[in-house]
């Protein structure tokens, strides 16, 4: 079973149906670097996908994806399009899935992201790079033209409860895929407790699967806010 192919991840029938929870985090390590107004930052976002459905299968858990990183971020001021950037960003970014062969996934890349705002709306714009790696060694060598080369994420809040986030990622490739879509939905429960509704089709929702195209709607709560 060679990277670029599926891999069975579980002997048996896998539910389509299954539970998905995700930990992310951000933590200030060094601030006011070099004396100025940047600051360097560690986040971490750990996402499941669970079978807690399947019975047949003892409900296991299918994939888990984990994701560190850096974050030098830099505070900024200008007008553009009606639009004024607020943040550049620069980052390193580990993603696996903590498996070995014949179904180990991962990837580093660097990125550097522009963040605009206007009011209530957000924009942010993330385009990266892959860090090669020595081709036996690689888990993946075609991840980007499946799981992007860029991603561009629009935020809107409304009445300081509800949001909205449509996350594009694109491979700027139309062959073998052009990405993936995202739309996130949240609104008030209880004090910090929100519904979260989404919708993701495309390609690399876990990477485990990341040359399977995919359309999935979840439902569920959320901790916490955005932005």
């Amino acid at each position: 079973q060679t990277p670029r192919q599926p891999a069975p991840v579980l002997p048996g029938s896998l539910d389509q149906t299954e539970a998905e929870f995700q930990v992310s985090f951000k933590l200030k390590m060094w601030e006011s670097i070099f004396g100025g107004a940047s600051d360097l930052w560690l986040g971490y976002t750990q996402k499941s996908s669970w079978q807690v459905y399947n019975e047949d299968l003892s409900r296991p858990f299918r994939e888990t994806n984990y994701e560190p990183e850096l974050i030098w971020s830099i505070p900024t001021d200008y007008s553009i399009l009606g639009l004024r950037g607020r943040l550049l960003a620069l980052g390193l970014v580990h993603q696996s899935n903590g498996r070995g062969d014949p179904l180990s996934r991962s990837w580093n890349r660097v990125y550097a992201m522009a963040a605009l705002e206007r009011g209530p709306f957000v924009l942010q714009i993330k385009p990266w790079v892959r860090i090669s790696e020595d081709e036996p060694d690689d888990d993946n060598p075609d991840i980007v033209d499946y799981m992007g080369r860029a991603e561009f994420l629009a935020f809107y809040k409304w009445r300081q409860q509800y949001t909205a986030a449509l996350r594009l990622r694109t491979t700027f490739k139309s062959e073998p895929s052009w990405g993936s879509a995202q739309l996130d939905l949240r609104f008030p429960i209880v004090a910090d407790l929100r519904g979260y509704f989404q919708v993701f089709s495309g390609h690399g929702e876990s990477m485990i699967d990341y040359n399977f195209r995919k359309t999935s709607v979840g439902l569920g709560v959320s901790i916490g806010t955005w932005y």
